[in-house]
């Protein structure tokens, strides 16, 4: 089974965490109805700095399972997007990343989570993208990566990072194939009701 944690913090948009977060406890529904007495294949969960509650972008207030200190080992972290200036300026949560990134298998990121991921070091000659609003600045930001733009997600083996906001989730059903199989992302999609953007 996969823990994959998803990072939240005050001013996240909804989607970019919501949209993997059902992709993935989807995908593991669907696989039980595939694979009838499997163990599930993903345990999904959120984490926080600090436990307390976040104020998403839009208002929205979310309770993570488990803060910075009390969640399992993870195999795959999925930073989400949002305002992340005052994240990008927290050494706690970059310490926390990069010592994500030292242990998991994959670390992710949604739209301007590419900025932490890249504020932790993890995305230093690498090709990554995000939020076609935000090209420039991670250019800007990034002077040894290549920033690509026009793609749903870029994978770079450990580091996997998507474009704007609904790329999430085209990015987690690609980990889904990456991590379980082909039929299993398709079926994940079908379930959703959802048009799966392959790259």
């Amino acid at each position: 089974m996969f823990e994959i944690g998803i990072y939240l913090y005050d001013e996240i948009e909804v989607l970019d965490f919501a949209g993997p977060f059902e992709v993935f406890s989807t995908a593991t529904r669907v696989h039980g109805r595939m694979h009838p007495g499997a163990n599930p294949c993903f345990a999904v969960s959120t984490i926080g700095e600090t436990g307390r509650s976040v104020r998403t972008r839009g208002g929205l207030l979310v309770l993570p399972h488990s803060a910075f200190g009390g969640h399992p080992p993870l195999d795959l972290l999925v930073v989400p997007g949002g305002v992340v200036n005052a994240e990008m300026e927290n050494p706690a949560v970059l310490r926390w990343i990069q010592a994500q990134y030292e242990h998991a298998r994959i670390v992710a990121s949604v739209c301007t989570g590419a900025f932490l991921l890249g504020k932790a070091g993890l995305l230093k000659g690498k090709r990554v993208t995000t939020h076609w609003e935000d090209v420039a600045d991670l250019r800007e930001l990034l002077t040894e990566s290549k920033v690509v733009e026009g793609v749903r997600w870029v994978d770079e083996g450990r580091v996997v990072t998507s474009a704007g906001i609904s790329a999430g989730i085209d990015m987690s059903l690609h980990l889904v194939e990456r991590l379980e199989g082909r039929a299993l992302a398709l079926a994940t999609a079908r379930q959703m009701d959802y048009v799966w953007t392959e790259g």
